[in-house]
């Protein structure tokens, strides 16, 4: 069964998926630095580095959100950066922060990931950060964005993962299950949306098993390189 953020309502993933990043946009940003303790950053850029010798001009951002990945995968010097997500909510949010930083070549656009509005080959890469998790049909948006690539164009993921090293592991399961949707429900009044996010990545074929889908859908060279003991995991695939 899929994990969904409203368990009483009866709507597909993907609506209360969209309606919970609405709700939480405002507050999205602050507690990503608050609850990850800005260790996202660096994991974005540690990221972003993977596609630094494609030298990509071209790039998609999936499941944009507030559009942090795509600002910094302007460090790549791209022509154009466009990204998507199925939230009006965290699409305004960071539609705000590129004018305050006055950024002009990251456009944003209301988007599908399991049905991307492009045709085959448009982009050098395709880049996805805590995004994957929540596709209601992971195979088809990972196949999408397969088909969106251009041939020798890579895929970079990042998402959570879990840790595997005692006591790291302990530690980190009683932060994500108990001190996490404290806070999350504190600042953002949305219990369900911080209860989600543990019970999503609980539920997220993580490390080999990702890279094995990434394989089943036509992705070759499919690598997982763990990050911060193994709180979240930056996975690669050419087409």
């Amino acid at each position: 069964m899929s994990v969904v953020p409203y368990k009483s309502q009866q709507t597909s993933k993907k609506e209360q998926v969209a309606q919970m990043f609405d709700n939480i946009s405002p507050k999205y940003d602050l507690l990503n630095r608050v609850l990850s303790v800005g260790i996202d950053i660096y994991w974005r850029k540690v990221a972003v580095k993977q596609l630094k010798s494609l030298q990509p001009k071209h790039i998609l951002d999936v499941a944009t959100g507030t559009a942090d990945f795509a600002i910094e995968a302007l460090s790549l010097k791209p022509e154009k950066i466009i990204g998507v997500d199925i939230s009006e909510g965290m699409l305004a949010m960071g539609r705000q922060k590129l004018q305050k930083a006055n950024i002009h070549n990251i456009e944003l656009q209301k988007g599908d990931s399991e049905g991307l509005a492009f045709e085959d080959g448009t982009f050098d890469a395709v880049i996805v950060a805590f995004g994957v998790r929540n596709f209601e049909n992971l195979e088809k948006g990972l196949a999408d964005m397969h088909r969106v690539l251009r041939k020798g164009g890579k895929l970079v993921v990042l998402e959570f993962s879990q840790p595997q090293i005692f006591p790291f592991k302990q530690f980190y399961n009683f932060y994500f299950k108990n001190i996490l949707p404290l806070v999350g429900n504190t600042v953002s009044k949305d219990s369900a949306a911080y209860t989600y996010l543990p019970e999503s990545v609980q539920a997220f074929p993580f490390g080999k098993d990702f890279v094995n889908i990434l394989s089943r859908v036509g992705f070759q060279q499919s690598i997982c390189k763990p990050l911060t003991f193994g709180i979240s995991s930056i996975y690669v695939g050419t087409k």
